[in-house]
């Protein structure tokens, strides 16, 4: 019966928000349409610095909302509703991770047919109702199901944002656009999950991090439906001057570009498995992290700390890495990063006490910010403007499958052979994934087009 009544409410929620998203998704195009007449786009990070510090502070929220429950929730699991197997406790990254994937996904579809703003905005309203539901949640399978909706609502709103910064700057500033981009986001990850922590601390594991959630959720919704502006027209421009890849078959179909993830296009695969790998590190880190510290007697303020270290030592190293793939190349910076991270979590298991992880951490953290931003970069890298966001969306839909299977494998392998043996094992994974990029990548050149860096749309139809 309860199982009922929740699965008619999910129902009933999902039907208003088709009607909301139909509503906003009409004024905003007519809005989107309107601007893009009133301003020719400009390709460049100089030329559209106001609205791409402006995306940069919206992801800062998107990344906010996820770092809320990386010091509480896998406790909230164990301490409010009696959770004692590691795979149950990790359900709720499963259904996170699932939902995310397939977001990403639909995103790819979405901002080409919608528009990029359109799909930013029914993001965010499908994180209102998270913190709402944690917080009043009767059952873990209340709190499974919010974050499905948190699912959504990242995979919606940070493909857009990251679509879009990639549309503004051009395909010169790609892996400094990612760079900053993922900085914003898993610096607010990391801010949120110290915040949370210490305000669980002192009003209780779900009531400060829920009324937080809230207002972090409405912040991010007014930004993006009245001051972020479209940015198809900075795509099409650039898709204009764009010649034909040389020697790179175009994607005919969403079928086809899956399969070419999944092994027949080396570039595209190691991309996917790299991606799907490093997710899968994080869902471990969010799963399991917390449970190893305090269950070696660290406190809540503690374990907190530590899991604010991976995401702000990530996040803060992004800019730099990212713009230095723009420089190096792409290939160099994922292999090592791989092999780094999966160093990292093999100390992780051998050191023990506050100071030691915390130096595992950072190192987990540097490794993972010299892949991050660099992966995608790499996936713009290899499609043109117009196939970008479903090449993009292909790329996440595999990187966050990473999280779903990192949260069954992690928590199968815990409750099997513990803790220190589920993180050796996926430590293994890691380093494995590394040799892979390094054999198999090739790197690949951008597609772009001819002088677009400074070029607006009226330039470029009078060369043209």
């Amino acid at each position: 019966m309860a199982a009922g009544r929740i699965a008619g409410r999910y129902r009933i929620g999902i039907e208003v928000a088709r009607v909301v998203t139909g509503q906003v998704g009409a004024r905003l195009s007519a809005s989107s349409r309107s601007a893009s007449k009133a301003t020719p786009a400009v390709l460049g990070l100089r030329e559209n610095w106001r609205q791409f510090w402006l995306l940069v502070l919206v992801n800062a929220f998107v990344g906010a909302m996820v770092g809320l429950e990386r010091s509480v929730l896998p406790l909230v699991a164990s301490e409010d509703f009696g959770l004692k197997s590691t795979s149950a406790v990790l359900s709720f990254i499963v259904s996170f991770g699932l939902t995310k994937a397939f977001s990403n996904l639909a995103a790819g579809w979405l901002v080409e047919r919608k528009g990029r703003r359109w799909t930013l905005v029914a993001g965010w309203l499908f994180a209102l109702p998270v913190p709402v539901m944690i917080l009043f949640a009767p059952s873990w399978w209340w709190i499974v199901a919010a974050n499905a909706l948190l699912g959504v609502n990242q995979g919606l709103a940070w493909s857009a944002t990251v679509i879009m910064k990639i549309d503004l700057v051009g395909p010169r500033r790609r892996g400094l656009a990612m760079g900053l981009n993922e900085f914003s986001g898993y610096l607010a990850v990391a801010a949120a999950a110290l915040a949370s922590g210490f305000i669980a601390g002192q009003y209780g594991l779900r009531a400060g991090p829920a009324w937080l959630g809230l207002l972090i959720a409405s912040t991010g919704l007014l930004l993006s439906m009245f001051m972020v502006r479209d940015t198809t027209a900075h795509a099409r421009l650039e898709d204009q001057g764009t010649p034909e890849p040389p020697g790179a078959a175009r994607p005919a179909s969403l079928r086809r570009l899956l399969a070419r993830s999944a092994w027949s296009d080396p570039a595209l695969f190691s991309v996917s498995q790299a991606g799907f790998v490093n997710n899968l590190n994080d869902g471990v880190a969010w799963g399991l992290f917390p449970l190893l510290f305090t269950a070696s007697g660290l406190s809540l303020q503690s374990t907190a700390v530590l899991a604010a270290i991976y995401p702000a030592t990530w996040g803060l190293c992004q800019v730099w890495f990212g713009a230095l793939s723009d420089r190096w190349g792409r290939k160099g910076l994922i292999a090592s990063g791989m092999i780094v991270q999966g160093f990292a979590l093999l100390g992780l298991t051998v050191w023990h006490g506050f100071w030691p992880w915390a130096v595992a951490l950072v190192a987990l953290g540097i490794g993972t910010a010299m892949v991050y931003p660099t992966l995608l970069a790499a996936a713009g890298d290899l499609a043109a403007p117009r196939e970008r966001a479903l090449t993009v969306g292909v790329y996440r839909l595999w990187r966050d499958l990473g999280y779903a299977a990192g949260a069954i494998g992690a928590g199968l392998l815990a409750d099997i052979s513990g803790l220190p043996g589920a993180i050796r094992a996926v430590a293994v994974l890691t380093l494995a994934s590394g040799v892979v990029v390094a054999v198999r990548f090739r790197e690949r050149p951008p597609v772009i087009g001819a002088a677009l860096g400074d070029l607006s749309g009226e330039a470029l139809a009078e060369t043209g």
